[in-house]
């Protein structure tokens, strides 16, 4: 049996509130079920990663909680949030602009090897 999950965010627009919501949300259900879990934000979800960004995005107009809100309880259930590496270069990023719930900075290649080598890895992609 599986015992990590990744959870690809590339297609998830932050302009799209409503978009946010599942992804972290399972990302946390899973940390809960004490699987290892790890969110990679690539493509326009890479903002996400950006200080100032998720503050202001919320899955459902009128909500009292951000979308910083839940990557902050998915990080404290355990959940690693990563940002992809070209997002830095697409945009205008430095480590320190990411936010302090982001572990860290991955490439292609580390995303490739967790999906193909690790028998013990399932995947999810938004």
């Amino acid at each position: 049996m599986a015992r990590k999950l990744v959870i690809i965010m590339a297609n998830t627009d932050p302009r799209n509130g409503e978009e946010l919501g599942a992804p972290i949300f399972q990302a946390s259900v899973a940390a809960a079920m004490d699987y290892e879990v790890e969110v990679i934000c690539t493509a326009t979800a890479g903002r996400l990663m950006k200080k100032g960004v998720a503050e202001t995005l919320v899955v459902k107009p009128g909500s009292p909680k951000s979308v910083y809100d839940f990557i902050k309880d998915a990080h404290e259930a355990g959940v690693k949030f990563f940002c992809c590496s070209p997002n830095l270069d697409l945009f205008d990023m430095k480590q320190e602009d990411l936010i302090p719930e982001c572990s860290g900075i991955v490439g292609g290649a580390y995303l490739i090897e967790e999906v193909m080598e690790s028998d013990d890895t399932r995947v999810l992609s938004y």
